[in-house]
Order: structure tokens, then sequence, then C-alpha cells
């Protein structure tokens, strides 16, 4: 073929490292994600909390504040393990719902369109393309959860007196660390369900259907055979109970039939739980491994 125009030039810019190159399907991913006005609203709905947590941490530890409010003086305050702890499961809520909107629509369209080979095709290896998808939810679910939560743990160490930091500086590492586990499950989950579903309704109907579905089995398993093992299907309880021992909280209350119940057999011990959490990041990323496959269509 004769090529009359030959208007074409190679790109003369700078290319990206090849230990960051992931970072340019992540930073594509985000701006298409970002331009949806009610994924936008959504985000900026997520903060309303933290800005009444932090209205809760200044009360707290403002004298004039509380005796305006009608507050008493010599109640105990409520800044406490507890109060981060809840926090972050609101937050983390958000979290899941952010997940069912943003995850279905990462993955499936590159395999519905065939545009998986177009990316393979360059020196991009299916670990870093699943790397820079994954940084797409693992931003947007970093700025609902532990972004925020250490925001209003730096909050109230600066308001609190000395000494407040440096006895639950575990707070801050809780946080961070259940925050992450939490996000690695959904990101792990919500590209796996984008992967092999490509209907962006019932991958986001199926990410319901693992939890609600999964915390069914587990409390059915254990009603029934009076059994805590059936749990492991549960992930809201194994994240719940990672949280549990990760803020060193011991509660007796019960939660959703003594879900957290401290009494002896009641619970999964806390080993069992991040084995359960590995196995289902593990089999999404047996998903992945099989899903994400560049193949050629002879037409």
């Amino acid at each position: 073929m004769t090529v009359y125009k030959r208007s074409y030039r190679p790109y003369e810019g700078l290319l990206t490292s090849e230990r960051w190159r992931f970072l340019v399907v992540a930073r594509y991913g985000l701006q298409e994600v970002l331009e949806s006005r009610l994924l936008v609203a959504f985000l900026v709905i997520c903060c309303l909390p933290f800005l009444v947590e932090a209205g809760v941490v200044y009360v707290a530890n403002t004298p004039s504040a509380r005796v305006l409010l009608g507050i008493d003086g010599d109640a105990p305050s409520p800044m406490r393990r507890e109060f981060f702890m809840g926090a972050l499961s609101f937050q983390g809520m958000l979290a899941f719902l952010l997940t069912a909107w943003v995850g279905p629509v990462l993955v499936s369209p590159d395999l519905v369109n065939g545009a998986l080979p177009l990316y393979l095709s360059r020196p991009l290896s299916r670990a870093e393309y699943v790397l820079g998808k994954a940084s797409v939810l693992a931003v947007l679910l970093s700025a609902v959860t532990w972004v925020p939560g250490l925001l209003i743990f730096s909050l109230q160490a600066g308001l609190a007196g000395e000494g407040w930091l440096g006895a639950n500086i575990r707070v801050a590492w809780a946080v961070f660390a259940g925050a992450g586990t939490w996000i690695a499950v959904l990101t792990l989950l919500g590209l796996a369900l984008s992967a092999w579903i490509k209907w962006r309704l019932v991958a986001s109907a199926a990410l319901f259907a693992v939890f609600f579905g999964g915390t069914a089995f587990g409390e059915m398993w254990r009603e029934v055979l009076r059994d805590p093992w059936g749990r492991l299907a549960n992930l809201t309880y194994l994240i719940g109970l990672v949280w549990k021992d990760l803020f060193a909280i011991a509660s007796t209350r019960p939660m959703a039939r003594e879900m957290l119940d401290d009494r002896r057999g009641a619970d999964l011990p806390v080993w069992a739980a991040w084995m359960g959490l590995a196995v289902a990041c593990g089999l999404c990323l047996l998903v992945l491994n099989r899903r994400l496959q560049a193949r050629e269509v002879a037409s």
C-alpha cells in the first residue's frame, strides 16, 4: 500500500520507567471513572461522616463546647478504641458500596471489546495490568477509609492532652492495617467479578450475593451444626474478627446473634480469620489469572 501522507510522528515524550509502568493504566482508569458526576457526588457524600466524626472529636476535647451542648462534664470521653473502630466500620460500608459501583467497569470492558491484547502487546505484563486496575480501586477506597480515619486520629491526638498519642498509637496502626486488609479483599473481589461477569449490574449484584450469601450460610451453619467453622464463608464476620483483634477490643456484647461474642467456642481463632481472607484473595487471583489471557481472534 502506498503511503501518500506521511503525517505520522512517533512519540517523543519521556517514557515511563518499567517499574512504574502500571501507573499509566491506573492514571487513565481513574480519569475514566471520575468522569461520572454521580461518582464524584458519592465521593463527596462519603466525606460527610468524616465531618461528623471531626465534630465529635472537637466537642469531646473542648469543655466549653460540652457545656454549651449541655453534656455532663464528668461523663467519660467517647474517644476510645471503640469509637475509631466504629468509624472505620461505617467507612468500610461506604467502601463496599463504592466497590460495587466502580469494580464492574474496570476489567469487563477490556475483555468484551477485545482490548486486552492491545494492553499485553505493549511492554506490560498481566500482573502489571492487574496492579494498575487494582490501583484505581485502592486509591478511591483509601480516600474513604484509612485516610479520613488517620485524620480523625491526628485531630484527636492534637486536641488531647500529653501522653494520649503514646498510649493510643496502636489505634493508628489498627486503622491503617484494618482498612488496608478490607481494601485488598474488596479490590481483588471486585476485579475478579468484573473479569468473570461482563454485565455491570449482574457483577454488582454478585458482589452483594458473595457477602450476604456468605453471611447467611455461615450463620446457618453455626446455628444448625453448633460449629463456628462455617463462618469462614462469612467475609463480613472474618474482617470484623480481624479488626477486633487489631484494635485489641474485648467485647462480650452480642453482635448479629453473638457474632463477635467472647464465649469459648463462639468465635473462630484470629489466625483462621486471616487464613479465610487470604484464601478468598487467592481465589480471586486464580480467577484473574484464568480470565486475563490474550487470545487471537480469527475472523
